[in-house]
């Protein structure tokens, strides 16, 4: 068995074990304090901040993927085998997402709409106090199609091109984007990295979504197809999002809506995409919006590997 293999079914069975790691030893904790100290020195005026921005969005994946290739490159045996276990658990996260899943969708099936609507703030960014249970669900299945992009099958997509490098320099890119990927007063500064972002999601969101519809069943069978649940996507989804229609990611949905929940989902014709929240991310320090989109109202420091754009 070849050291890629061992050394991803070492990482997954970490993120499975153990989940995340304390904020002070995750390297997406570390990303967001180093774009952090630098965006707290961009400039303002529209051109200068998008030099900045660019010359942030080359520092992340340039710097961590480097040190992470170098961290590597200089350690042998079972330490560099430990250190690649580790680092490329730090750039996906499954446990994470599921947890966030289940935490909307239990409660949601027991009829305590409340705190659905409370566990949903770990995956969107609006206010969601007065979501009715249709939108919490949409919103959850939604939010979570789209992390599973985001904070599985990129990095790992990312890992089988360039190695653990590879994801930690994609997991850079998207920790960028969730802090200063949005229109408004950060637009100029963050248009390189939602673009970048964009890019390096291109091909991921795609593998994600497979184009058969998928089914949630609940006594009687629900289905939606890809075209039929676009409906469902936020006015401001990103480019890449588009592709996340929320019923076409099968694994996410069936963790994000368990069966008892699937009768809180709205029809295709319901027509509720407009008062659907942002989803926000598992897996970058910084709750987020769609790329160069409008920015939420609340922010946190989540060190979770994308569980922001």
């Amino acid at each position: 068995m070849s050291d890629g293999v061992t050394i991803l079914f070492g990482a997954l069975a970490l993120d499975l074990a153990f989940g995340e790691p304390p904020a002070w030893l995750h390297p997406v904790a570390w990303m967001g304090r180093v774009q952090g100290a630098l965006r707290r020195r961009a400039p303002r005026r529209a051109a200068p901040a998008f030099l900045w921005g660019a010359f942030m969005a080359a520092v992340g994946p340039g710097v961590f993927g480097g040190l992470t290739w170098l961290a590597l490159a200089q350690t042998h045996g079972l330490v560099r085998w430990l250190l690649a276990v580790y680092l490329l658990k730090s750039a996906f996260s499954v446990r994470a997402l599921a947890a966030a899943g289940r935490g909307v969708s239990r409660p949601l099936a027991a009829g305590h709409l409340d705190a659905a609507r409370a566990a949903l703030r770990s995956l969107v960014s609006r206010d969601t106090k007065t979501l009715t249970a249709p939108l919490v669900a949409a919103a959850a299945v939604e939010s979570v199609a789209e992390n599973a992009s985001d904070s599985f099958v990129a990095p790992l997509f990312f890992f089988a091109i360039a190695g653990v490098p590879g994801a930690i320099a994609y997991r850079a890119v998207n920790t960028l984007d969730s802090m200063i990927g949005y229109r408004g007063e950060l637009e100029w500064l963050g248009k390189a990295a939602a673009r970048l972002d964009d890019l390096a999601n291109l091909v991921p969101a795609r593998v994600t979504v497979q184009p058969a519809s998928v089914r949630i069943t609940s006594g009687a069978q629900v289905s939606h197809s890809c075209s039929a649940a676009d409906r469902f996507s936020t006015a401001s989804i990103s480019p890449r999002a588009s592709a996340m229609c929320f019923a076409d990611a099968p694994i996410c949905t069936a963790r994000a809506a368990s069966p008892a929940a699937a009768r809180h989902l709205p029809s295709p014709s319901s027509g509720l995409s407009r008062e659907m929240p942002t989803r926000t991310s598992l897996g970058s320090c910084d709750r987020d919006a769609p790329s160069g989109r409008v920015a939420p109202s609340t922010s946190t420091n989540a060190p979770l590997p994308r569980v922001a754009k």
